[in-house]
């Protein structure tokens, strides 16, 4: 086996779920996938997909967590015993939505409680429409209308672009920061300087023309000072939305 591939696979063995008490934090990255709930159909709802963006003004920080932070959600959920806090956020306005897969891993599906910002209000996941535990995602609706959404990107970023997360960090409700793509390390999984921590699993990755590029998921040593974060492709999820 040649030396290059054998870093990368105990690169990805070393990959640490944002979880503990905020999620769930995974025993072993490299899972086998999941069931899939819908194996041969998409959501009926389009999804808005940029793909013309040299007309689109890029926007700073402050901009982009102004227009989407409420399209960023707390997601709470329980295993019958213990608590976890998570993230998600939606991709339409009638609330199809994303976050990872290990923050539902064991809990009750249904019994979720969506919390959007600022807002005291909960919701129920009303239906699953796909799971993948391989690639840490989880596509579903919340029982709830007219949504802020953020648009999906139709590519992925280089290296080397600014990127912004939202999220909420040890429950601190929809906190935001900024860095860049500090690589790609496998086809959908990228290294990103966006500073993340337990609870910001399923969180949002925004390019600077405000589009959704990734989902934040955990960090690659846990503990690490060096900003060694991950983020997965937003590309997970196309396969399995009607995109327009």
């Amino acid at each position: 086996m040649k030396a290059s591939k054998l870093l990368f696979i105990i690169g990805i063995l070393s990959l640490t779920g944002c979880a503990h008490k905020s999620g769930h934090k995974r025993e072993n990255f490299i899972q086998e996938r999941s069931v899939v709930s819908h194996p041969s159909t998409m959501t009926n709802t389009n999804i808005e997909v940029s793909r013309n963006r040299r007309n689109v003004e890029k926007m700073d920080g402050a901009e982009v967590f102004s227009r989407y932070n409420t399209a960023v959600f707390m997601i709470y959920t329980s295993d019958g015993y213990n608590m976890y806090q998570g993230s998600g956020f939606f991709i339409n306005n009638s609330g199809l939505a994303v976050s990872n897969y290990h923050v539902f891993k064991n809990t009750n599906i249904g019994e979720e409680g969506i919390k959007l910002a600022g807002s005291k209000e909960t919701y129920k996941v009303s239906e699953i429409i796909k799971r993948n535990e391989q690639e840490d995602f989880i596509l579903f609706k919340v029982n709830i209308a007219n949504t802020n959404y953020i648009p999906i990107a139709g590519r992925k970023p280089n290296v080397g672009e600014k990127v912004f997360a939202i999220g909420s960090p040890r429950g601190l409700e929809n906190t935001f920061s900024s860095g860049e793509i500090s690589q790609w390390r496998d086809r959908n999984l990228m290294q990103i300087s966006a500073l993340i921590d337990h609870g910001s699993s399923g969180g949002a990755l925004i390019n600077e023309y405000g589009e959704v590029v990734g989902i934040t998921s955990g960090t690659f040593y846990d503990g690490s000072q060096a900003n060694l974060n991950y983020a997965w492709s937003i590309d997970v999820i196309k396969p399995y939305i009607n995109m327009r």
